[in-house]
């Protein structure tokens, strides 16, 4: 990699300093998606602030019960971790993903509220997004990192290398090598 290229959390190289209108809006540790529309950007960020209105629409779009907005305004103060997947419009981006975090930082982590939207599902997005929320943990120090999976996307996070628990119905576990 050239000396002028800089690299994503999940590795992604950019092919210069990323440009200022991106980072004003994502901050400095934003990383464009791979998509299959051209016409779409896409970007994953920790830096931005979730909406909670934004973020409540995706809950509802992916069949979560509704979860009263002082407490989850509360868990998100109070998390590790918040990662948006924004589609970009310089204007005003809209939040299609979300996941958080929990745990101390160092030893352990917790990955909770994964939710891309349906509208953007089945394109890979759900795969970019825990490998960025992964690389961040690594990057913090994090040694081992757990989810709780409902049984419908298991499957998912199998796919990716998550080893399921003893008795393979929610809990899915990473260990750093």
């Amino acid at each position: 990699m050239g000396q002028d290229q800089a690299t994503q959390p999940t590795g992604v190289p950019l092919l210069s300093a990323p440009p200022t209108d991106l980072e004003g809006l994502y901050g400095r540790g934003f990383c464009l998606c791979t998509t299959p529309s051209a016409q779409v950007s896409l970007v994953l960020s920790q830096e931005r602030s979730i909406d909670l209105y934004e973020l409540e629409q995706i809950c509802d779009a992916v069949g979560w019960s509704r979860r009263p907005l002082r407490r989850v305004r509360k868990a998100l103060e109070n998390s590790l971790l918040v990662v948006g997947l924004w589609r970009h419009d310089a204007r005003l981006p809209r939040l299609v993903g979300f996941a958080r975090c929990t745990g101390d930082g160092v030893i352990e982590a917790t990955v909770w509220d994964v939710a891309v939207h349906p509208l953007y599902q089945g394109a890979g997005l759900g795969k970019q997004l825990m490998t960025y929320v992964i690389d961040c943990l690594k990057q913090m120090g994090v040694e081992r990192v757990s989810l709780f999976a409902d049984p419908g996307v298991v499957d998912f996070y199998s796919a990716q290398g998550w080893e399921l628990e003893p008795q393979q119905r929610r809990c899915a576990f990473w260990y750093a090598p």
